[in-house]
C-alpha cells in the first residue's frame, strides 16, 4: 500500500485487535509493543524498516496463529533472539521471521508446538545444531538456510520428522552424514546444497517420491546411486564413479567402510577421494608397485569409533598403524585372517579385551589401552622382517605437507592429554634402554678395572719370581753325556711354568714351596758370572763340599745361558 512512518508506541491499546496486516509498506522505526494483545491472531509486519524491537513484543500473544515479520532491521547492530515468552504462543501455525538478524540457537520449544506447521527462518545469524526435540516435531515446512556463519552439527534430527513435506538446510555447516529418511513418505523436498556432508548417500534416498532433491556442494563419496526422481543434482562432491549406479573399487569400498566407523574425520574425507587409492595415494596409505595395499597408518589423527572389521578384506596388508586415537570396542577376530600382516599397532587406545589370536610372527602393540592391563606386546617377528612403530609414514608414502608430524609417544597415562587425546609415545621404552645401556656400561668399567687389577698383580707376580733369590749348583761334566754338557741346578722359592730357551732347558715343580730348574749346555761359564752370582765365592754361600768340587748358592739373578765348561776345566 505504500504506507511509511511510524506506528505508535501504545499500539497495544488496542486490546480488541486479532488480525493486523501491514506487510510490504515503508514503516520505520521501532516495533511498538504487542504486549497484552491476547485476542491477536494475525500479524504480518513483514518487508517494512522497522530498525528495532522491544523485549516484551510477545508478552501475552497466546492467541497468535500466524506471524511474520521478515525481511525487517531488526537490531541491526546487536541482533535479538527469540525470547521465552513466545513458549506459551502454542497456537501457532505459521511463523516467519526470514531475514531479520536473528541471532543465537534454535530454541527447543519450538519443536512442541503441536500445531506449527511453517517455521522459516531463512537468512539469520542462528548458530548451534537442529536441536533433538525436532525428532518428534510436527513441522511441515521447515527453513533453515542461508545462517551467516551458520548452523552445524548432524542432520539425523530430520529422520523422524515423518510429518515433514519441505526442507531447506542449504548453505549452512552441516557435518555428519545423510540419516536414513526412507521413512519420510510425505517428503517433496529436499535442499542440503553448501554443506559439509559425507559418507554414501543411503539407497532409500534414491528411491524416495521426491520432487526436488539438491546434492551439490559437500563432500558425499561412495557410488552415485540411480534415483528415481529427475530433478536431482550432485555436483561437486567425492564420489568414487561419475556414472551413476556403476560401483566403488573393492578396495575403495573397504577404506569408506573404515571411514565410516571413525565418524569421517574431515582431514580424511577431503583427502580420499577417486577410485583408486594408489594412483593419487590417499593420505595414510601405502601401496606397492602392484597397487595393492600394504599399509594403513594413521597414528595420532584424533580418530574417534570402532576398527571396521572390513580392514581384513584388504588382503596384502602388511602393517596397521592406529596407535593414539580414541578408538574403542573389540578388535576384530577377521584381522587373523590377514596372512601378510606383521604389524597391527593399537597403542594408546580404548580397545577392549580379549585380544584375538594372531600367528606368531604377527607383532600386535595394546600399550596404553586401560582396559588391557597396562597394555601387552607380542613378541616382535624375525629381524628385517618389519620396521619399528615410531609413526612416521612409509617410504613408499611420503607424509604431505598438511599432515600432522610423526608420532612420538610419551610415557602411557591414561588421563587425556590436553588435546583430548590418550597420552601416547615410547618415553618408557627409552627409559628401558638407557637404564639397560648405563648398566652395561657400568659393567664393561667394572670389569675393565678387575682385568687391570689382575695384569698388575700377575705383573707384580712375575717382579717378585724374577727378583727371587736363586741357589745355583754347578755340576762337572758327565763323562756318560754324549754331549759333554755342564750340569747346573738353579733353586728358588717361587713357582715356575717350564721355559725352553735356546739349548737350555728349564723345568719347574708346582709345589709353591722350592723350584728347581736345571740348565744343560755344551758351552762355558764365564768365572764372572759365577763370581757375581756366588759373590766371589764367598763361604757363606757354600752349600757343602762333595767329591767334584764345592757347591755354592747364587743369590742374584743369572742369565738363562750358562758357558762353564771353561771353568771346570
Amino acid at each position: 500500500m505504500g504506507l511509511s512512518g511510524t506506528l505508535p508506541p501504545n499500539f497495544n491499546r488496542l486490546s480488541k485487535l486479532s488480525n493486523l496486516g501491514f506487510q510490504r509498506n515503508n514503516f520505520t522505526g521501532s516495533l511498538p509493543t504487542f504486549s497484552g494483545l491476547s485476542d491477536l491472531v494475525y500479524a504480518y509486519l513483514n518487508d517494512n524498516a522497522f530498525d528495532s524491537i522491544p523485549s516484551d513484543f510477545f508478552v501475552g500473544l497466546t492467541s497468535i496463529q500466524a506471524l511474520a515479520l521478515d525481511n525487517n532491521p531488526l537490531n541491526a547492530t546487536t541482533g535479538w533472539t527469540l525470547p521465552t515468552e513466545l513458549q506459551n504462543s502454542k497456537q501457532l501455525i505459521n511463523l516467519s521471521m526470514i531475514h531479520c538478524n536473528l541471532v543465537g540457537q534454535l530454541p527447543d520449544f519450538l519443536a512442541t508446538f503441536e500445531s506449527l506447521n511453517e517455521l522459516k527462518l531463512s537468512f539469520n545469524q542462528l548458530t548451534g545444531g537442529i536441536p533433538a526435540a525436532f525428532a518428534n516435531s510436527m513441522v511441515r515446512v521447515l527453513w533453515l538456510n542461508g545462517q551467516e556463519p551458520g548452523l552445524s552439527g548432524s542432520i539425523s534430527p530430520i529422520s523422524s520428522m515423518i510429518y515433514s513435506r519441505q526442507l531447506w538446510l542449504h548453505g549452512n555447516h552441516f557435518t555428519g552424514v545423510i540419516p536414513d529418511i526412507g521413512n519420510l513418505t510425505s517428503l517433496r523436498e529436499l535442499n542440503l546444497n553448501g554443506n559439509q556432508l559425507v559418507g554414501v548417500i543411503p539407497p532409500s534416498l534414491a528411491t524416495m517420491d521426491l520432487v526436488k532433491l539438491d546434492l551439490n556442494n559437500n563432500q558425499l563419496m561412495g557410488p552415485i546411486p540411480k534415483f528415481k526422481l529427475t530433478n536431482v543434482t550432485y555436483d561437486h562432491n567425492n564420489f568414487c564413479q561419475s556414472v551413476p549406479g556403476a560401483p566403488c573399487s573393492p578396495d575403495v569400498t573397504s577404506l569408506l567402510a573404515v571411514l565410516a566407523s571413525v565418524d569421517y574425520p574431515s582431514n580424511l574425507v577431503s583427502q580420499w577421494s577417486g577410485n583408486d587409492p594408489c594412483s593419487l595415494p590417499w593420505v595414510g596409505i601405502s601401496c606397492d608397485g602392484q597397487s595393492k595395499i600394504t599399509r594403513i597408518i594413521l597414528p595420532n589423527r584424533g580418530l574417534n569409533g570402532t576398527l571396521s572389521p572390513s580392514v581384513s578384506t584388504l588382503e596384502s596388508l602388511l602393517e596397521i598403524k592406529l596407535g593414539g586415537n580414541n578408538l574403542s570396542g573389540p578388535i576384530p577376530d577377521s584381522l587373523t585372517a590377514l596372512k601378510s600382516l606383521k604389524l597391527l599397532d593399537l597403542s594408546h587406545n580404548n580397545f577392549e579385551p580379549p585380544s584375538p589370536k594372531f600367528r606368531s610372527n604377527v607383532r600386535v602393540v595394546l600399550d596404553g589401552n586401560p582396559l588391557f592391563a597396562g597394555g601387552t606386546v607380542s613378541p616382535p617377528p624375525s629381524p628385517g622382517t618389519i620396521s619399528p612403530p615410531g609413526y612416521q609414514p612409509s617410504p613408499e608414502q611420503p607424509a604431505p605437507p598438511h599432515v600432522a608430524p610423526p608420532y612420538v609417544k610419551p610415557p602411557f597415562s591414561p588421563v587425556p592429554s590436553q588435546d583430548g587425546q590418550p597420552e601416547n609415545g615410547f618415553n618408557r621404552s627409552k627409559l628401558i634402554i638407557i637404564v639397560a645401556a648405563v648398566a652395561g656400561g657400568a659393567f664393561i668399567f667394572l670389569l675393565v678395572i678387575v682385568v687391570a687389577l689382575c695384569v698388575c698383580k700377575r705383573k707384580k707376580r712375575r717382579k717378585r719370581t724374577t727378583e727371587a733369590p736363586l741357589s745355583v749348583v754347578v755340576h762337572p761334566k758327565d763323562p756318560l753325556d754324549p754331549q759333554n754338557a755342564v750340569k747346573v741346578t738353579i733353586s728358588s722359592t717361587a713357582t715356575g711354568n717350564s721355559i725352553e730357551t735356546g739349548n737350555s732347558f728349564w723345568s719347574g715343580n708346582s709345589s709353591g714351596l722350592l723350584s728347581s730348574r736345571t740348565l744343560y749346555s755344551g758351552n762355558a761359564i764365564s768365572v764372572q758370572i759365577l763370581r757375581k752370582v756366588t759373590d766371589n765365592f764367598a763361604p757363606e754361600n757354600e752349600l757343602g763340599r762333595g767329591g767334584f768340587g764345592v757347591v755354592y748358592r747364587g743369590m742374584r739373578s743369572i742369565p738363562c745361558h750358562f758357558y762353564t765348561q771353561k771353568l771346570l776345566q
